[in-house]
């Protein structure tokens, strides 16, 4: 039988990881994320891995970059301020379309901030930090156990569709602790790139127009192959040529929108029957489950959409969903941007209403309780 351990979001992320197959860590320490570097650097000289602390920010996404292209499982973990010093390593990760994943604990901003107090504010910057039209998957964990599955899934994810994957935890996330029952092995589905069957020919970006994903030959391994973050053909080879530049950008998104049926994950909870239906995510979301069990008990039908794809955001089932309900709210910590997301979706099929904290507080259950109770009398 599986066993029962109490354990940390950070802790559940870098376990989740390794059973992935992660080999290769590059970071830099930043608080609230710091442990899953920690326990890296303890980890994965037991299994053969690398861990490198690194002089900052920029020089740990560019390591598992280049250690992504040998053929490693790469990954980094960071907080807002670090995730901003990634973002023009992202873009090129999605244009060279390298596999890695990065683990965002978010925290109080902009600039330091508050390191060691909750906030939810990189829900924009997840998704459109880096400059231009790039794909990227952004998933959000709502508890410890959660921090093991959709870290796995973000590098199942990295390694099928060649795209930078961002596991947006926060400080509750990362540090509460939790009794959790981990998976048998066996059970798990783990994902390993594609790779050609000999060099001979090899094209490293050639692939169906319609979202294709090119193969991925490992440096080192009798492949020689050009990487860019300029605009470049099949060859790997910068171009100046407009309709191969404009074929390869919309190729590149097309293949997260084509699988986003399949990358599509979230949970509900009383939602068939909702008149209010209350839409968080991450530890914001745990509050919101306490207060739609309580709505009910009081008589009111609310309900719980929660997503744990946040990029690309699950549009069909929440249109649904907004057809049938009277009000929509939106509990974010932050001052509104998951939310706005939220609203072009509904599309004015019901009222969606943003409910904001940036005090450092965790929501309390009978805050978004009051609203609600507040348009339900």
């Amino acid at each position: 039988m599986p066993e029962a351990k109490l354990m940390q979001g950070n802790e559940a992320c870098t376990l989740g990881a390794l059973t992935a197959g992660l080999s290769f860590f590059a970071g830099y320490p930043i608080t609230p994320s710091t442990e899953i570097a920690e326990l890296c650097s303890e980890e994965l000289p037991k299994v053969g891995g690398k861990f490198i602390q690194m002089e900052d920010e920029i020089g740990s996404i560019a390591a598992i970059i280049g250690a992504s292209l040998t053929g490693r499982k790469a990954m980094t973990a960071t907080s807002g301020p670090g995730f901003s010093l990634m973002q023009e390593l992202m873009g090129y990760a999605a244009i060279s379309e390298v596999p890695i994943v990065v683990i965002d604990v978010q925290r109080v901003g902009p600039s330091t901030g508050m390191p060691t107090s909750l906030a939810q504010g990189d829900v924009m910057q997840a998704r459109w930090g880096t400059h231009g039209d790039h794909p990227v998957v952004v998933l959000a964990p709502g508890n410890v156990r959660e921090c093991f599955d959709l870290t796995i899934k973000a590098f199942n994810i990295a390694e099928e569709y060649r795209v930078p994957v961002v596991v947006l935890s926060d400080e509750t996330i990362g540090h509460m602790r939790e009794k959790v029952v981990l998976p048998e092995l066996k059970s798990l589905t783990i994902v390993d790139r594609k790779a050609p069957a000999a060099p001979a020919g090899y094209l490293p970006y050639k692939a169906d127009q319609d979202g294709g994903v090119p193969l991925m030959a490992p440096f080192g391994k009798g492949y020689r192959w050009h990487v860019t973050g300029l605009s470049h053909d099949e060859t790997g080879f910068p171009t100046n040529k407009g309709d191969v530049a404009g074929a390869l950008i919309q190729r590149l998104m097309r293949k997260v929108e084509k699988a986003e049926p399949l990358l599509r994950d979230y949970a509900t909870e009383s939602a068939d029957d909702c008149d209010v239906l209350v839409l968080a995510f991450g530890s914001s979301a745990m509050s919101a489950t306490s207060a739609v069990r309580q709505a009910r008990a009081a008589g009111v039908k609310a309900g719980l959409f929660r997503p744990k794809t946040i990029w690309p955001f699950p549009e069909e089932p929440l249109r649904e969903l907004a057809s049938r309900v009277k009000r929509i709210i939106v509990p974010e910590m932050n001052l509104g941007q998951l939310v706005y997301e939220v609203e072009r979706v509904v599309a004015g099929k019901a009222p969606v209403e943003k409910l904001s904290k940036v005090n450092c507080e965790l929501f309390r259950p009978e805050e978004i309780l009051a609203s609600i109770m507040g348009g339900s009398k």
